[in-house]
């Protein structure tokens, strides 16, 4: 069982959100980040090999650690013993952006769990979202799913305050040539794409 927790803190008039999350069993981490306007600031990780293999008891003890470590940073943060530096706010002169030409920025996806997202017939995708250019995590950004070479509909979803959007399907019979997981998102006039090939499964020859 995966766990984790969000939470927006207001330090002064600057407003963090902290993030901490179990990265499962095949990682065994605890990993807690501190975001500023999609930026990371800050990362705390902690493994917990030593609850492995996870059974009902120990999944106890790995929420309290995370519990405890997201209230710890929150509570860093709110008293000032956890000092981030916030980034530069870099703007380009005025007459620049009036004059500049319109180009449409181009998003960058990263499929975080590219190696576990399908778990049999089930489709877990955990996409990130961020812009080419600075690197930086796209909020409400629509993220759309779908698998071409088989009968099946588009999955959406949008992206939070860290980038990141998960959709959960059942994965459609695979029916074409060559079939292939597409994720696109959207964002503006700002858009990006990933695609996975597929392999369908052979089929048996009929006995005769």
């Amino acid at each position: 069982m995966l766990f984790g927790h969000n939470t927006n803190v207001k330090v002064g008039e600057t407003t963090f959100h902290v993030q901490t999350e179990d990265r499962g069993a095949a990682n065994a981490l605890i990993d807690t980040t501190v975001y500023f306007q999609g930026r990371v600031l800050h990362r705390r990780t902690n493994n917990y090999l030593d609850l492995l293999p996870l059974n009902s008891d120990s999944e106890q003890v790995l929420k309290l650690r995370l519990d405890e470590q997201h209230r710890a940073i929150v509570e860093e943060l709110r008293t000032g013993a956890l000092h981030v530096a916030l980034p530069p706010q870099t703007k380009p002169p005025a007459a620049v952006v009036s004059n500049a030409p319109s180009v449409p920025k181009v998003l960058t996806l990263v499929l975080i769990n590219a190696k576990t997202w399908l778990a049999g017939k089930r489709a877990t995708l955990d996409v990130s979202v961020q812009n080419r250019e600075s690197g930086e995590a796209v909020n409400h950004a629509r993220v759309v799913a779908r698998v071409d070479g088989a009968d099946s509909n588009e999955f959406a979803a949008e992206t939070g305050i860290d980038g990141r959007a998960q959709m959960e399907f059942d994965m459609p019979r695979l029916t074409g040539a060559d079939p292939a997981l597409v994720i696109e998102a959207f964002h503006g006039d700002a858009k990006g794409q990933l695609r996975f090939q597929l392999r369908a499964k052979p089929r048996v020859p009929a006995a005769t």
